[in-house]
């Protein structure tokens, strides 16, 4: 009779799956947790830069857009999603 029974196909099919939610799962749940304290934290003011490269500071927070001051006299409006840093003036 070959093969060791149902068992030895199951054992290596969850010890990759809990591999994978370690290497890849749980990571990815930390990130977006960070991510929405950062959007909740924000305010006039900050200094922040958008996954497009953006730098510019807030100008007006509204409920899922800010509104960011790129240079004089140009504003532009966002979603909140795209801030993906807040920079800290030393």
């Amino acid at each position: 009779m070959p093969g060791g029974g149902i068992g030895s196909f199951f054992v290596p099919l969850i010890l990759i799956f809990i591999i994978m939610y370690f290497v890849m799962i749980r990571p990815q749940k930390k990130r977006q947790e960070q991510q929405q304290k950062l959007i909740g934290s924000l305010k006039t003011g900050d200094r922040v830069v958008t996954n497009a490269g953006i730098h510019g500071l807030i100008s007006n927070v509204k409920e899922n857009t800010v509104l960011l001051k790129v240079a004089d006299n140009v504003k532009i409006e966002m979603d909140k999603s795209a801030i993906t840093n807040v920079v800290k003036e030393s």
